[in-house]
């Protein structure tokens, strides 16, 4: 049975031209050769399986081959050319840097330099992995890579840039690498292919490409994986099958589902993925990648940045199609919060399952779409039951009419559903307590909780209440022109405050930290008074003084409450006094203190 040799080792590219996605470094490397302007020292450095460690072999090869061609390429037939193809080349030593990292490998290096070459113009030392030399052999290696013999030219290549001393950055010329494009290794792929009578699809060696990272090794390794697995036919199922890999399509159906606004089916299909054993977080970032080719695709400019195969692309073209680039960016910015927050969360199923609900209910009224991290409020998602319970209540006109004290109920921000249920229970603690005044012991009719629907349609609401009720809001200071002027307590307006101050955004947690110190006072019965020490705060609590004064208004049902800010600063003024000055101060509050300095002789200095 015949030996098999991998793809990455058997199709490794012998000369410049068969070099894949390093034109310019390529270019600049024969024009050197062509031109006889040598270095003595070269940096190659970039990812895993770009190519360094094979450039530094070609270019060896060529700077002492005896017929250079027209192109700067090695001929291949000199007695310099064969002994390096047959490994037996003494011009040409390769250290690997991870093994032989220490002071004396580095003087055995040295030793070998200054030996000339037997055969050739010069003696070429690729030194591999060169950031895996201790410090100690880097500095032993300085002065020979400064100023190394003539013949001598050293060629180091590092995956990490980084960790490599300037010392030895500076001696160097740097080449950078990079990762090799998508379409050329798919193209790369395609030959290799060919040549081993394998059928391949563009589909699935663009699944390799992508899985492959810009790394040509990579990709070669992975395709011969699949060539064993699919017995020389490469398909696409066959390759998303055995890399575990979910298929294009699931994304497609989600988006749609998001379009359609279907919550329960979306939640349905993503419990699909993750019972055929697929990663709730490398799920959040394909399907940000998904949305972000979908963006791209609305153009014809930016059509080139989507990096799938024909079929896929059209499938990317039609459905941009259906998408609003609004959607698109909001549906980005939320998967991106998701990614960013999934490592750290404690339950990352729940945080995907809301990402997906938001996503779903973010083509809905443009009023409701907040800044992009998510909409202003989520839509109800349990209509039917609301509806069956309403349908089994009586139609009585005066249930079903909402008061004026409710269409004026706060609404905290940052609490979703769950707004109206907080109003009601602090607005009936305070009445327990009395801080609302002997008048405010009526009735408070309870506000009506909204319900949700997995359907994503929005239960009915009272169109005369105020738009935005929360502290956060801009219409904070609208005040119904039937609210009651209830008496207010001190205890009452302190309580209030507080709910103001822990209802604040997260972006706000520093005002909400400074309002939960200050305790506000009551005068004349209508004027919140609040003091304050530090200029900068009482400057930032002005600025928000109409929130503040809507909030108290509604919350203690008084519209004619008022907020007076009042800055106090200290004007003491605390100085260091001399011995000589304390020795005055204590004369002065007791003489006995200057009959003892003259019994004992005392001296102030």
């Amino acid at each position: 049975m015949e030996n098999f040799i991998v793809s990455a080792r058997k199709y490794r590219p012998a000369t410049f031209d068969t070099v894949v996605g390093q034109k310019a470094l390529i270019v600049t490397l024969k024009n050197a050769i062509l031109t006889g302007k040598l270095a003595h020292a070269y940096l190659f450095c970039g990812p895993r399986g770009v190519g360094k460690t094979t450039c530094a072999r070609i270019f060896a090869k060529s700077i002492n081959c005896e017929h250079l061609t027209p192109e700067g390429e090695a001929c291949g037939k000199c007695e310099s050319c064969r002994a390096f193809e047959e490994q037996r080349s003494y011009n040409i030593h390769e250290l690997d840097a991870a093994s032989n990292n220490s002071v004396d490998d580095i003087r055995e290096l040295i030793d070998q330099v200054r030996i000339p070459p037997q055969i050739g113009r010069y003696k070429v030392f690729i030194i591999d992995e060169v950031h895996m030399l201790s410090t100690a052999a880097f500095n032993a290696f300085l002065k020979t890579l400064e100023e190394p013999p003539r013949h001598a030219i050293f060629i180091l290549a590092t995956t990490e840039r980084h960790k490599v001393l300037p010392t030895i950055l500076s001696r160097c010329q740097v080449y950078d690498f990079t990762r090799i494009e998508l379409s050329d290794i798919v193209e790369h792929l395609a030959k290799v292919a060919a040549k081993e009578g394998v059928t391949a699809e563009e589909a699935a060696l663009h699944i390799i490409a992508r899985k492959a990272d810009g790394g040509m090794r990579d990709a070669l390794s992975l395709f011969d994986q699949m060539v064993s697995y699919t017995q020389g036919n490469v398909t696409y199922q066959g390759v998303i099958g055995s890399l575990n890999i979910l298929d294009y399509d699931y994304y497609f159906r989600f988006t749609d589902l998001f379009l359609e606004h279907k919550v329960s089916e979306t939640m349905l299909l993503f419990d699909e993925v993750l019972r055929r054993g697929f990663d709730g977080g490398n799920f959040v970032t394909n399907l940000t990648a998904h949305l972000r080719d979908l963006l791209v695709s609305r153009e014809p400019a930016t059509l080139p940045l989507l990096e799938v195969s024909h079929d896929v692309r059209e499938r990317y073209r039609e459905q941009a199609q259906k998408c609003n680039e609004r959607f698109l960016i909001h549906a980005i910015k939320l998967c991106n919060d998701c990614d960013l927050n999934y490592r750290v969360s404690k339950n990352k199923r729940l945080l995907v399952e809301l990402t997906l609900i938001q996503l779903a209910q973010l083509t809905g009224d443009p009023d409701e779409i907040g800044s992009g991290r998510s909409p202003k409020r989520l839509k109800p998602l349990f209509q039917k039951a609301v509806a069956t319970a309403s349908a089994s209540q009586p139609n009585n006109s005066k249930q079903a009419t909402p008061t004026a004290r409710q269409q004026a109920a706060p609404v905290p921000s940052g609490t979703n559903g769950a707004a109206p249920a907080v109003a009601a229970s602090s607005a009936s603690s305070l009445l327990s307590s009395g801080l609302l005044g002997k008048q405010a012991a009526r009735p408070v009719t309870m506000i009506k909780r909204q319900s949700f629907s997995i359907r994503g349609k929005s239960v009915a609401s009272d169109s005369n209440a105020p738009k935005d009720m929360s502290p956060t809001g801009g219409a904070a200071t609208v005040v119904q022109p039937d609210m009651p002027d209830l008496p207010v307590s001190e205890d009452g307006v302190r309580i209030c405050w507080k709910q103001f101050a822990s209802a604040l955004p997260k972006e706000e947690s520093a005002m909400a930290g400074r309002l939960m110190i200050i305790r506000p006072s009551l005068k004349d019965g209508l004027v919140v008074n609040v003091v304050i020490d530090n200029r900068m705060v009482a400057s930032d609590i002005r600025a928000m003084q109409p929130r503040i004064e809507g909030y108290l208004r509604r919350q203690l049902q008084n519209k004619g409450l008022s907020l007076n800010i009042v800055l106090e600063e200290s004007q003491t003024t605390h100085r260091i006094y001399s011995r000589v000055e304390q020795y005055q101060i204590l004369e002065k509050r007791n003489p006995v203190v200057r009959k003892l300095k003259e019994a004992l002789d005392l001296d102030l200095s």
